[in-house]
Protein backbone atom coordinates (compact mmCIF):
# COMPACT_ATOMS: atom_id res chain seq x y z
CA UNK A 1 0.00 0.00 0.00
CA UNK A 2 1.05 3.64 -0.95
CA UNK A 3 1.21 6.75 1.29
CA UNK A 4 -0.19 8.77 -1.22
CA UNK A 5 0.55 12.98 -1.75
CA UNK A 6 -1.63 13.79 -4.44
CA UNK A 7 -4.29 16.04 -4.52
CA UNK A 8 -7.01 17.71 -6.43
CA UNK A 9 -4.89 20.69 -6.84
CA UNK A 10 -3.02 18.36 -9.16
CA UNK A 11 -6.18 18.10 -11.72
CA UNK A 12 -6.67 21.96 -11.31
CA UNK A 13 -3.13 22.73 -12.52
CA UNK A 14 -3.58 20.32 -15.28
CA UNK A 15 -6.60 21.81 -16.42
CA UNK A 16 -5.42 25.61 -16.30
CA UNK A 17 -2.29 25.32 -18.25
CA UNK A 18 -3.01 25.81 -21.84
CA UNK A 19 0.60 24.49 -23.31
CA UNK A 20 3.32 22.48 -22.17
CA UNK A 21 1.56 20.13 -20.32
CA UNK A 22 2.99 16.52 -19.83
CA UNK A 23 5.21 14.22 -17.54
CA UNK A 24 8.62 14.39 -16.80
CA UNK A 25 10.64 11.73 -15.31
CA UNK A 26 13.86 14.30 -13.96
CA UNK A 27 13.55 14.97 -10.39
CA UNK A 28 15.53 17.91 -10.36
CA UNK A 29 13.82 19.33 -13.15
CA UNK A 30 11.72 22.26 -10.44
CA UNK A 31 14.93 23.22 -9.54
CA UNK A 32 17.41 23.40 -12.84
CA UNK A 33 16.51 26.29 -14.98
CA UNK A 34 13.96 27.72 -13.68
CA UNK A 35 14.57 31.05 -14.03
CA UNK A 36 16.05 31.07 -17.47
CA UNK A 37 12.97 30.01 -18.80
CA UNK A 38 10.76 32.83 -17.76
CA UNK A 39 11.50 35.34 -20.43
CA UNK A 40 8.95 36.36 -22.38
CA UNK A 41 6.10 34.69 -20.43
CA UNK A 42 2.81 36.87 -19.80
CA UNK A 43 1.69 37.87 -16.30
CA UNK A 44 -0.52 34.83 -16.34
CA UNK A 45 1.88 32.36 -17.49
CA UNK A 46 4.35 33.95 -14.78
CA UNK A 47 1.07 33.10 -12.44
CA UNK A 48 1.35 29.50 -13.00
CA UNK A 49 4.96 29.28 -12.90
CA UNK A 50 4.84 30.79 -8.87
CA UNK A 51 1.39 28.11 -8.52
CA UNK A 52 3.77 25.12 -9.72
CA UNK A 53 6.70 26.10 -7.58
CA UNK A 54 4.74 26.19 -4.92
CA UNK A 55 2.85 22.84 -4.87
CA UNK A 56 6.23 21.29 -5.66
CA UNK A 57 7.95 22.41 -2.19
CA UNK A 58 4.18 21.14 -0.67
CA UNK A 59 4.54 17.72 -2.52
CA UNK A 60 8.07 17.39 -1.59
CA UNK A 61 7.93 18.30 2.28
CA UNK A 62 4.84 16.01 2.31
CA UNK A 63 6.83 12.92 0.78
CA UNK A 64 10.04 14.09 3.11
CA UNK A 65 7.50 13.70 6.09
CA UNK A 66 6.47 10.24 5.37
CA UNK A 67 9.82 8.68 4.70
CA UNK A 68 10.80 10.54 8.02
CA UNK A 69 8.15 8.87 9.71
CA UNK A 70 7.85 5.52 8.69
CA UNK A 71 11.27 4.25 9.02
CA UNK A 72 12.46 0.86 8.62
CA UNK A 73 8.90 0.39 7.00
CA UNK A 74 9.23 2.42 3.96
CA UNK A 75 9.53 0.28 0.99
CA UNK A 76 10.65 2.54 -1.80
CA UNK A 77 11.48 6.30 -1.45
CA UNK A 78 9.08 8.85 -3.15
CA UNK A 79 8.63 9.06 -6.26
CA UNK A 80 6.57 12.09 -8.29
CA UNK A 81 4.32 12.99 -10.99
CA UNK A 82 5.32 16.16 -12.50
CA UNK A 83 3.65 18.52 -14.84
CA UNK A 84 5.85 21.24 -17.15
CA UNK A 85 5.02 24.63 -16.74
CA UNK A 86 5.04 27.07 -19.14
CA UNK A 87 8.24 27.93 -18.48
CA UNK A 88 8.95 24.35 -19.94
CA UNK A 89 10.45 23.37 -16.50
CA UNK A 90 9.04 20.12 -14.48
CA UNK A 91 7.04 20.70 -11.18
CA UNK A 92 6.08 17.73 -8.77
CA UNK A 93 2.15 17.92 -8.57
CA UNK A 94 1.49 15.17 -6.76
CA UNK A 95 3.49 11.52 -4.75
CA UNK A 96 4.19 8.94 -3.29
CA UNK A 97 5.88 7.14 -0.71
CA UNK A 98 5.74 2.95 -0.56
CA UNK A 99 5.58 1.38 2.87
CA UNK A 100 4.94 -1.73 4.30
CA UNK A 101 1.51 -2.96 5.81
CA UNK A 102 2.15 -5.91 6.64
CA UNK A 103 1.82 -7.74 10.18
CA UNK A 104 4.17 -8.45 12.75
CA UNK A 105 5.31 -11.70 13.76
CA UNK A 106 3.22 -11.70 17.13
CA UNK A 107 0.83 -9.23 18.18
CA UNK A 108 2.81 -7.40 19.93
CA UNK A 109 4.98 -6.20 17.16
CA UNK A 110 1.91 -5.83 14.97
CA UNK A 111 0.76 -3.34 17.24
CA UNK A 112 4.21 -1.72 17.32
CA UNK A 113 4.49 -1.67 13.24
CA UNK A 114 0.40 -0.49 13.02
CA UNK A 115 1.51 2.34 15.19
CA UNK A 116 4.53 3.40 13.55
CA UNK A 117 2.25 2.83 9.78
CA UNK A 118 -0.47 5.42 11.32
CA UNK A 119 2.57 8.00 12.30
CA UNK A 120 3.89 7.63 8.92
CA UNK A 121 0.67 8.12 7.33
CA UNK A 122 0.05 11.05 9.36
CA UNK A 123 3.26 13.01 9.41
CA UNK A 124 2.47 15.39 6.64
CA UNK A 125 0.80 18.62 8.06
CA UNK A 126 -1.95 18.31 5.20
CA UNK A 127 -2.38 14.50 5.19
CA UNK A 128 -4.26 13.51 1.81
CA UNK A 129 -7.36 11.56 1.90
CA UNK A 130 -5.07 8.47 0.88
CA UNK A 131 -3.12 8.63 3.72
CA UNK A 132 -6.14 9.07 5.82
CA UNK A 133 -7.39 5.97 4.53
CA UNK A 134 -4.10 3.98 4.96
CA UNK A 135 -4.19 5.45 8.51
CA UNK A 136 -7.27 4.11 9.12
CA UNK A 137 -6.26 0.66 7.70
CA UNK A 138 -3.39 0.90 10.38
CA UNK A 139 -5.81 1.71 13.36
CA UNK A 140 -7.70 -1.47 12.13
CA UNK A 141 -4.64 -4.19 11.97
CA UNK A 142 -3.24 -2.77 15.52
CA UNK A 143 -7.42 -3.56 17.06
CA UNK A 144 -7.48 -6.83 15.82
CA UNK A 145 -4.00 -7.43 17.41
CA UNK A 146 -5.18 -6.13 20.17
CA UNK A 147 -8.12 -8.81 20.19
CA UNK A 148 -5.24 -11.34 19.22
CA UNK A 149 -4.03 -10.28 22.37
CA UNK A 150 -7.13 -10.46 24.76
CA UNK A 151 -8.12 -14.07 23.37
CA UNK A 152 -4.60 -15.58 24.63
CA UNK A 153 -4.28 -14.12 27.10
CA UNK A 154 -8.43 -15.16 28.26
CA UNK A 155 -7.52 -18.73 26.90
CA UNK A 156 -4.27 -19.11 29.34
CA UNK A 157 -6.37 -17.68 32.45
CA UNK A 158 -9.09 -20.74 31.24
CA UNK A 159 -6.24 -22.97 31.19
CA UNK A 160 -4.86 -22.17 34.22
CA UNK A 161 -8.40 -22.15 36.33
CA UNK A 162 -9.43 -25.49 34.73
CA UNK A 163 -5.84 -27.19 36.16
CA UNK A 164 -6.22 -25.44 39.60
CA UNK A 165 -9.06 -27.67 41.07
CA UNK A 166 -7.49 -30.89 39.64
CA UNK A 167 -4.66 -30.19 41.17
CA UNK A 168 -6.27 -29.51 44.38
CA UNK A 169 -7.98 -32.89 44.08
CA UNK A 170 -4.68 -34.70 43.98
CA UNK A 171 -3.22 -33.35 46.84
CA UNK A 172 -6.55 -33.86 48.86
CA UNK A 173 -7.39 -37.29 47.60
CA UNK A 174 -8.62 -38.45 44.25
CA UNK A 175 -12.39 -37.42 42.66
CA UNK A 176 -13.99 -40.42 41.05
CA UNK A 177 -17.41 -39.58 39.54
CA UNK A 178 -17.44 -36.06 40.68
CA UNK A 179 -17.61 -37.51 44.55
CA UNK A 180 -14.67 -36.07 46.49
CA UNK A 181 -12.92 -38.88 48.72
CA UNK A 182 -10.53 -38.33 51.49
CA UNK A 183 -10.53 -37.53 55.36
CA UNK A 184 -13.17 -36.90 57.60
CA UNK A 185 -12.77 -34.94 60.44
CA UNK A 186 -15.80 -37.59 62.26
CA UNK A 187 -14.35 -40.52 61.09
Amino acid sequence: MNVSGLSSIASLYASSLSRGQGSAAASNGARAGSETGQQGLTPEELKQVAELKSRDREVRQHERAHMAAGGGLITSGASFTYQRGPDGVSYAIGGEVGISTSPGRTPEETIQRARQIKAAALAPTDPSGQDRAVAAQAAQMEQGARLEQAQAANAARKEASGSLPEALARMYGAIEGGNATGFSAYA
